[in-house]
């Protein structure tokens, strides 16, 4: 169990439920990309947190630690251009 990521996994989780206005764009719209990189990095902080290692090593990659990290490092860099 990694609690790190989980705790990141649960925050995008319970603050996407809060405000879901965190996945729009600037002009109000959806943001696809912006919206795949925060669930990209839920889903990978959801399985890496749990402990869960996948033997294929595509999947072992995109659900790793560090591709949370990356996933949310994006997801910033889309919302803030």
């Amino acid at each position: 169990m990694r609690p790190l990521s989980l705790a990141v996994a649960l925050l995008i989780m319970l603050g996407g439920s809060v405000y879901p206005f965190m996945f729009a764009g600037k002009g109000g719209g959806v943001d696809h990309g912006l919206a795949t990189a925060i669930f990209w990095a839920m889903s990978a902080g959801l399985v890496n947190g749990v402990g869960f290692k996948p033997r294929f090593f595509l999947w072992r990659w995109l659900f790793s630690g560090w591709s949370c990290m990356f996933a949310l490092l994006l997801a910033a860099w889309l919302r803030l251009t």
